[in-house]
């Protein structure tokens, strides 16, 4: 092959690459996102009012506290241009509903202007919720309420037969944890004090240095016990370990590891209280996984 016939190869070949790359780029670009998953209910059209999405809410939330798994609804306006079996793969994939070693979630999806809805049910409640069942949920309870205008009627009616459905699972306990405040902005006053408590003593014990760090441990396990919430209970650590070495700077701000240098001092506290926060409610899926179990309908 000459070097003029290589060249005219190269370039259709090129002009070929570009012509498939540049649309399918433009697709990838134009994808529905995927919203963060911040609460057991997500209305981005406005189809629920604010007391049927608090109802539902206080619905999945206890039959998530009581049996464990991990229901959630979310309505969007479309998924175009994907199908809506695609987007429901990509959110669940993103929020990881439901436990990690028994895939216990569920997620009931509701694409308005597409007309559309779906059930994605995870790996763990394929046996119970199962094709045939979920199929027989939005023919026999969702669809014609939704035929009828009766949108929020039959969100409802559909995540309870559900809850109902995945009630007869055999699934682990649910695991306990104190019903103490959530919110780590509400736990601030109490772990000041445990901060400025639990240094005294353990610095004293231990040092400056390995008590400033036991402390950063005490508090960061507290926030962990009541908020489940990993990189938050880091940061609560890491600020209580700070806080810990500034109350206990001393003698001239000379560092010593040596117990009993780890004295009470009353000037290193700047009264800041900003240096964490929850980044919202702290809700999240908990790595669960899906299969593509579930069933589709339209209305």
């Amino acid at each position: 092959m000459s070097g003029v016939s290589r060249l005219r190869v190269a370039a259709v070949a090129a002009a070929w690459l570009v012509s498939v790359a540049v649309p399918m780029t433009a697709m990838a670009q134009s994808l529905q996102p995927v919203p963060p998953l911040q609460s057991r209910v997500t209305d981005q059209t406005g189809t629920l009012t604010a007391a049927e999405r608090s109802a539902l809410e206080e619905k999945l939330a206890a039959f998530e506290a009581r049996k464990g798994a991990q229901l959630a609804v979310l309505v969007v306006p479309t998924t175009q241009p994907e199908a809506i079996e695609q987007y429901s793969i990509r959110v669940v994939d993103a929020w990881k509903l439901g436990r990690e070693k028994p895939d216990d979630g569920a997620l009931l999806l509701v694409a308005m202007q597409d007309r559309a809805l779906r059930i994605e049910v995870g790996r763990g409640l394929e046996g119970a919720l199962t094709d045939l069942v979920a199929n027989r949920i939005i023919d026999e309870t969702i669809t014609p309420r939704f035929r009828e205008g009766d949108f929020a009627g039959g969100i409802t009616a559909g995540a309870e037969r559900m809850m109902a459905v995945v009630d007869g699972e055999p699934l682990p306990e649910p695991e306990k944890h104190w019903d103490g405040p959530q919110d780590i902005g509400g736990m601030l006053p109490m772990l000041f004090f445990i901060i400025i408590f639990a240094s005294t003593i353990l610095r004293a014990i231990f040092g400056r240095a390995l008590g400033s760090v036991a402390t950063g441990g005490v508090t960061g396990g507290i926030a962990w016990f009541v908020t489940q919430a990993l990189g938050l209970s880091v940061g609560v650590g890491l600020v209580g370990l700070v806080l810990s070495l500034v109350i206990g700077f001393g003698n001239g701000g000379r560092w010593s590891s040596r117990p009993g240098h780890g004295g009470w001092t009353t000037g290193g506290w700047g009264g800041r209280r900003g240096g964490f926060g929850t980044g919202g409610s702290g809700f999240g899926g908990g790595g669960g996984s899906f299969g593509g179990g579930g069933a589709s309908g339209r209305w």
